[in-house]
């Protein structure tokens, strides 16, 4: 069942989206300084400080709902239906090395659903804007308006995506493997921008493996505003406690030959 966003819920995502690139376009190109987290990825002021402004203008506008961010955690206390996952730079290892194909994600779920999610990139001036039931549309200087996937029925005819082979860890990675070899072309790098163009239209799969929630959660609405689909690896919807596998279909009559590919059955041969 759809539900109904809290009122100004889009604004403050807007909010957010705008505190994100004023926090993050000074620092972009600009040598900023980085340091390495607990698990070896990377963080900068940058994501601090845009994580930060992002939490103030939620907490100021929807005090009553839970926060989850990819560097400060969360403030959940299991006792409230909304809560916004954001992460201020989805794609930190683009970001400081100079390519313009980071993004700001920012989502608003509801009982672990979202029902809406943007997508920002600072430096083009791009957005997304998915809400569950509303066809997804797209911000830019160039064809802006309501957007859609692309008709690819046959894995052999489809553009894959995904963002490093280095998080293909054991035993992700013989089964993305079994899928790779079904596809047609499989390009590397991205990070969230792939699932936009994957809306956009101009790739068909996108196929990842240790996704946290702020990685994907902005991205369903998005997907499925466009006439996709984003599931796991064994075709169940996403979940705050799920493996962290993500399929993104573009063509959802695709999905179940995707699914059957990345089985870990496909990887016996």
């Amino acid at each position: 069942m759809t539900v109904i966003l809290p009122a100004h819920a889009l604004e403050t995502a807007r909010l957010c989206a705008a505190a994100a690139r004023a926090a993050t376009l000074p620092h972009f190109r600009a040598r900023t300084a980085v340091e390495d987290k607990s698990d070896d990825s990377p963080v900068t002021v940058a994501d601090q400080g845009a994580e930060r402004a992002m939490r103030a203008i939620i907490a100021q506008h929807h005090p009553d709902h839970d926060i989850l961010g990819e560097e400060y955690g969360g403030t959940s206390t299991n006792r409230r239906h909304w809560t916004w996952v954001i992460d201020p730079i989805d794609g930190t290892r683009a970001f400081i090395t100079g390519r313009p194909s980071f993004t700001t994600l920012i989502a608003l779920l509801y009982d672990g659903r979202p029902v809406l999610g943007l997508i920002d990139q600072p430096v083009t001036g791009e957005r997304w804007i998915g809400i569950e039931g509303q066809r997804t549309t797209f911000e830019a200087r160039t064809m802006p308006g309501e957007i859609g996937t692309r008709p690819c029925r046959a894995l052999d005819r489809a553009e894959l995506s995904c963002t490093s082979p280095d998080m293909l860890v054991p035993p992700f990675d013989d089964r993305f493997a079994s899928l790779k070899r079904t596809v047609r072309r499989t390009s590397w790098g991205g990070d969230a921008y792939g699932y936009g163009l994957l809306a956009l239209g101009q790739i068909d799969l996108v196929a990842e493996c240790t996704m946290k929630p702020w990685d994907w959660a902005a991205l369903v609405p998005v997907v499925t505003g466009a006439g996709g689909s984003m599931t796991d690896w064994a075709g169940a919807p996403l979940s705050l406690d799920g493996d962290g596998t993500v399929l993104a279909c573009g063509d959802p009559a695709m999905h179940a030959d995707a699914i059957a590919a990345l089985s870990p059955r496909a990887t016996i041969r």
